[in-house]
Parts: C-alpha cells; sequence; structure tokens
C-alpha cells in the first residue's frame, strides 16, 4: 500500500503529502462504513392534516399498440413532516405517479382522472399557468440524473437563480445570494465560486448537490425525489440522504422518496407503499411493512436481497418478470407470479380483484390480497427463509 497520497478537487490535485500529514491512518478512514443519522420517526397522527393528497389517481398513455394502464386507482396521503417511500420494481408506476403529482405529464398524450391537491388545491384539470405557479414553490423534486437534469450552457448559479426568480420579483444581485445561500446549505465548498462553474465541473455527488438547492431554493412544503441516490457511491448517498434529512427538518418539508432500495427505505422514511404494474399493493408504517409485510409481492422483495451475515442460504427470487402495462392480469395483478394464489380457494386471485384494506387487527397498514391471516402465513413460511 502507499505511504503518499493525493487530495483531488474537480480534477487537479489540491494537497499532497504522506498519510499521516493527510489525517492519521486513511486506510482506516476510507474502509470503514459510512456513518448515517438514524432518523427518529414520530408516529402519525389520527387527525393529522394532508398537504399531499391523491385519490383515485389513474394515468394512461395511449399507443399505436393500445393502452397503457402506468397507474390504476392510486391513492395515499402525506402531512408536512413525514418521509413517505414509494417501492416497486421498474414500470411498477412509481415515478409516472410523481410526475403526475408535479404536472409534468404531456396533456396531449396522458389520460388523467382523480384527483391530486397539494396544500387544499386541485391539481386535476388546473391550467398551465397554475401549475407553474405550483411547481418550484409549494412542490419540487430532484430527478435521478442530475447531469442530464441540469443544463450544461448555463452555470449552476444561473439556474438557481432562474428558479428562485421565477417565484420571487428580486434583482439579479439578490438571486445570486441566494444561490450561494443554498449552495452553502447543502455542503457544497466555496459556494462564492461554484456559482459561478458550469455542472460539468461538479462531482457526481455535488450535482446532486446542486439539484437538491435548486429544488429547495422557494421552500417548498412538498419535495419529491426520484432515485436520486443511484448514480452514487455508497460513501457520497450516505451523505446525500442524510443532507435531505436535515434539511426536512429544517424546512419541514413532506418528502416522498422513490427508490429501489430497500436499506435506504429503512434508513429514511416513516411510511412505506409498495407499488406493482401501476397499483399500490401494500402500504404503512415502515417498521411494520418491513418487519412482517402482508403481501407476497413486498415478501418477494425481502427475499431477493442477499443476506450479509449469517447463514448464507440461496436467494429466492420472484418467479417470472412484471405484466405489460398493455395487458394487465384479471384480478390480482400479482397472481401469476404468486407462489401462495392456490391456497385462496374460488380462484378469487384470478377473477377477483382485492380491495387495498387491512388485512389484520392493525388498522394503521392495508394490504390487497384475498390471502387470510397473510401475518401468520409470512411467519410460517416466509421468514424461515429470509
Amino acid at each position: 500500500m502507499s505511504e503518499t497520497a493525493d487530495i483531488t478537487e474537480t480534477g487537479s490535485t489540491i494537497e499532497t503529502g504522506t498519510l499521516h500529514q493527510q489525517g492519521g491512518d486513511m486506510t482506516e478512514q476510507t474502509t470503514r462504513a459510512p456513518q448515517t443519522v438514524v432518523r427518529s420517526r414520530r408516529p402519525r397522527g389520527d387527525n393529522e392534516e394532508a398537504y399531499l393528497e391523491v385519490n383515485d389517481l389513474h394515468v394512461h398513455f395511449p399507443t399505436a399498440d393500445g393502452l397503457v394502464k402506468a397507474v390504476q386507482g392510486l391513492s395515499y396521503s402525506l402531512p408536512l413532516g413525514r418521509t413517505l417511500a414509494i417501492v416497486g420494481e421498474s414500470g411498477s408506476g412509481k415515478s409516472v405517479s410523481s410526475m403526475a403529482v408535479m404536472g409534468l405529464h404531456d396533456r396531449k398524450s396522458t389520460r388523467m382522472s382523480g384527483s391530486i391537491k397539494i396544500g387544499g388545491r386541485e391539481l386535476i384539470g388546473m391550467s398551465d399557468e397554475g401549475l407553474r405557479a405550483v411547481r418550484g414553490s409549494e412542490a419540487a423534486m430532484i430527478f435521478q440524473d442530475p447531469q442530464s437534469s441540469l443544463h450544461p450552457f448555463f452555470t449552476v448559479g444561473d439556474q438557481i437563480m432562474e428558479s428562485y426568480r421565477a417565484h420571487h420579483k428580486v434583482s439579479k444581485r439578490a438571486a445570486k445570494e441566494r444561490a450561494i445561500d443554498m449552495l452553502n446549505r447543502v455542503g457544497i465548498p466555496n459556494p462564492k465560486r461554484r456559482v459561478e462553474q458550469y455542472p460539468h465541473e461538479f462531482s457526481g455527488g455535488m450535482r446532486q448537490r446542486a439539484m437538491i438547492a435548486m429544488a429547495l431554493v422557494n421552500d417548498p412544503k412538498l419535495l419529491i425525489a426520484d432515485e436520486p441516490t443511484t448514480a452514487l457511491d455508497v460513501t457520497v448517498q450516505a451523505q446525500i440522504l442524510d443532507l435531505i434529512a436535515d434539511l426536512q427538518r429544517d424546512f419541514g418539508s413532506a418528502v416522498v422518496f422513490i427508490t429501489h432500495d430497500l436499506g435506504v427505505v429503512a434508513e429514511i422514511a416513516d411510511d412505506i407503499m409498495v407499488m406493482y404494474a401501476g397499483n399500490a399493493v401494500e402500504h404503512g408504517p415502515v417498521e411494520k411493512i418491513l418487519g412482517t409485510p402482508l403481501h407476497p409481492y413486498t415478501w418477494g422483495l425481502l427475499e431477493s436481497i442477499p443476506a450479509v451475515s449469517g447463514t448464507q442460504g440461496p436467494l429466492h427470487p420472484i418467479p417470472g418478470t412484471p405484466p405489460s402495462l398493455l395487458a394487465v392480469p384479471s384480478g390480482c395483478v400479482f397472481h401469476p407470479r404468486c407462489e401462495f394464489r392456490e391456497r385462496v380457494p374460488d380462484d378469487l386471485c384470478r377473477t377477483l380483484k382485492p380491495e387495498l384494506v387491512s388485512r389484520t387487527a392493525d388498522l394503521g397498514r392495508s394490504s390487497r390480497c384475498h390471502l387470510r391471516n397473510p401475518d401468520q402465513v409470512f411467519e410460517t413460511d416466509v421468514l424461515p427463509r429470509l
């Protein structure tokens, strides 16, 4: 192992020397797992007012091959100060439903029905001008790939300033000061210099921080994060998760976090909604959904995660592939891949779509499954395999 090291920033060496001179035993520092902040979850009150309300949302896309039913009858609510994680395989409707909340679908090529309310204001049917007023000021979105979301021809500062001035009548100087302040708040070093730089001069983690700064520059009450840590290494991922949690406490925002990573969900979320083929199949507090899930699809997601300790047993992946949204299965949308469908009498899984309701004595969680006593099935058939 080398006894010297170079420290670089945006491609330039800014410090060189021995490991001892640059911070002691760097071997220990670079191999230690990232230390993330464990969030203290507060229970949701029965009369807590929802800031985001989605009710019976349908999003369909007419195509030459037929009607793509991307989201079907989705309903959920989210109060301020809480984080809802939406998980599921690719194509389950996570991003499509969140883009509908932001009003980002093309009206000419999208059929939407149902209700979406932010702060009591109905968004379905709202004019383009009204949606532009909501986007950025009341609701904002962090996209998965900041490289494609930031314009390469404009500095990072100009893009944050534009977002701020779109909702505030302020001078360029005041907007620039706000941009510098936001870059500083998200932990970007030397913000006065960075505000003049272009996206390609930022690292991947810094670009994601800049996107977070742009999303929060207008103090929105709703923040949607669409897989914001997917392309980042584990250390930077931990930093971004802690940053979002810290900023949520500062701004008091409601956060919708879209991800494939159940480890991330366990770290940051208060509630979790599992989606499959455009439907919500399970919804409830994260510690209950991940601890004793009630839907066979959630069981399959947990069984697909390799164990990192203890006895290394074989994985139990979900058989088959997700269905085409052009031809969604009848009855329960998961029944073609479900190993427990034969336990339901009268072929209900194939003929009758189950409702998303409470399946146990715990009324604080819901599941879309015909199985009787799913908690007992999980303990006897699934838990021993985890």
